[in-house]
């Protein structure tokens, strides 16, 4: 092991060391990291986790508490991205606005209640309050009631084809009616019930006897927020973690050449992604917004910034993984600098002074990049397209700050350029995205300032019809005309690397980053 190695380890000793220490006064044996697992204790480290609340309809925190094996929802993904009845066992589409859902049967929550209509239309419910922060993404729901106690009718207010794909939102999780403190204490129906939460370091779990899908091998979890990369491998190879997300891509050779471990590495739906502020010149030209299209190399952003493992280079909206995904039919976007230089000329932008740099309107030019870091692959991403930007006269600077502080310079329209990554299609369905940004009226389109009449036809025919063939027409034509119009530049698609010891089976990586602790998880 190499001098800066033994540097890391010792410095993960001593946070493991002060974290226990200052752990709440419980019995240490039940808080302590366990540095060696049981047959029947799971050690699991993640990247990310929630911050003031547990409750699953708030905000994104669903998608957590649904990673912990917390909570379900009526619908679902498996690792091949299929769509599966989870707490529904189908559905039936009535009318052209009315779903009728049949709910499964001897399922129990956490708190020992039984789940029914009741309970899963109050769950949805909650959803739509007008309190809550994303109830415009579910502003298509008329109302939802039963006629038994296993059955629903959702009822939209205008025929919308997604409504099946909406309801495996993590944010429209079934909770128990008789939970008293969802933000503290969460009650679902998942294989693993809530024991204790430490604020953003870790949450105890304990199998479910009494799950309906049936009871996991695993007795007890514990799931630790970990934000350094290395920290969470160290954890992996010191024995304190038996499954470790998101692997330091440069440390993925030494994992691989271990044979204590394994690694899965899998193409998420995870996009990363220049917003550009087109209500700026000369942002507003589209020869410009290609000029910076063409100077970039995505390749060169996988092997340098990515470690050549983290992702692949993106073509369009979505990665192959997606079944809405055109990549076969298109060209490769590759750096191309005469076309790079043709376009930025016809945009007005020329190096008067000869220093090297483009200036626009005969003034000095810079491009502004903001970016936030809580996902380590941005930062050095960012860093290589302003090289590549650079060279050919675009001069560039870059600026790292908090995501909230980030999008409130965009909706000041005060920014040039936000790299971002998104879950493109987390339910599956392109309205998820599409709709909110290339519709004209979408949040993040405002954030743009990108508008055509002719996509907003698209987006609403899709919406609209059940035609299969005729969505995917519909969805085709976005994306070919996003790309012409460039109001965002598509860079790679993420790849999830997971580290977990060879004592671990049953482990999946599921494109949509939404599910990782199942009851088929276990221990050799």
């Amino acid at each position: 092991m190499n001098f800066n190695r033994v540097k890391v380890l010792f410095l993960v000793l001593i946070m493991i060391t002060a974290a226990v220490a200052g752990s709440l006064c419980m019995d240490k044996s039940e808080e302590a990291i366990s540095t060696v697992s049981t047959d029947s204790h799971l050690n699991c480290v993640l990247a990310q986790g929630p911050s003031d609340s547990l409750d699953p309809a708030n905000k994104w925190v669903g998608w957590y508490v649904r990673e912990f094996g917390i909570y379900e929802t009526l619908f679902s993904y498996d690792e091949n991205m299929n769509l599966q009845p989870e707490l529904a066992t189908g559905y039936e589409k009535i009318s052209d606005t009315e779903w009728k859902i049949t709910l499964r049967n001897g399922v129990t929550f956490h708190d020992g209640t039984t789940m029914d209509a009741d309970a899963v239309i109050y769950s949805l419910e909650r959803v739509l309050n007008s309190d809550n922060s994303r109830k415009s993404e579910y502003d298509f729901i008329d109302s939802i009631t039963s006629d038994s106690d296993d059955t629903i009718i959702i009822t939209t207010k205008y025929p919308y084809a997604p409504t099946i794909a909406s309801l495996t939102d993590p944010i429209m999780s079934i909770v128990s009616l008789e939970a008293q403190d969802l933000q503290n204490t969460p009650v679902g129906t998942g294989p693993f019930k809530f024991k204790s939460y430490e604020r953003e370091v870790s949450i105890s779990l304990e199998k479910f006897e009494d799950y309906w899908n049936g009871a996991s091998e695993i007795e007890t979890v514990d799931m630790y927020i970990v934000a350094d990369g290395m920290t969470r491998l160290f954890m992996l190879e010191s024995g304190d973690a038996d499954v470790s997300r998101y692997i330091p891509q440069s440390e993925v050779a030494n994992i691989e050449s271990n044979e204590d471990f394994e690694i899965v590495s899998k193409e998420t739906l995870r996009s990363y992604f220049l917003y550009i502020n087109m209500n700026k010149e000369p942002f507003s030209d589209v020869n410009f917004r290609q000029a910076m299209n063409y100077a970039i190399d995505r390749q060169e952003i996988v092997d340098v910034a990515l470690e050549g493992i983290g992702g692949t280079p993106a073509e369009s909206v979505f990665p192959s993984v997606s079944e809405w995904s055109i990549n076969d039919e298109l060209e490769v976007i590759e750096r191309n600098e005469t076309k790079v230089k043709e376009l930025l000329a016809k945009a007005g932008l020329e190096d008067i002074d000869g220093d090297g740099y483009l200036e626009y309107n005969g003034e000095n030019f810079e491009i502004s990049i903001l970016t936030y870091t809580s996902r380590p692959q941005l930062k050095p991403s960012a860093e290589v397209i302003i090289t590549q930007f650079e060279s050919v006269g675009l001069k560039t600077s870059l600026t790292t700050m908090e995501g909230s502080a980030i999008t409130a310079k965009m909706d000041e329209g005060d920014y040039d350029l936000a790299l971002y990554a998104w879950g493109v299609a987390p339910t599956g369905d392109p309205d998820y995205f599409f709709s909110k940004h290339f519709y004209s009226n979408g949040t993040e389109a405002l954030r743009t300032g990108y508008s055509n009449g002719q996509v907003d036809q698209w987006i609403e025919d899709a919406k609209k019809t059940s035609d299969e063939e005729l969505r995917k027409e519909c969805y085709d034509n976005v994306q070919r005309q996003v790309l012409e119009d460039c109001p965002e530049i598509y860079v790679f698609y993420q790849n999830a690397i997971t580290g977990y010891d060879v004592k671990v089976g049953g482990y999946k990586e599921y494109p949509n980053e939404i599910t990782i602790l199942t009851k088929d998880i276990y221990l050799n």
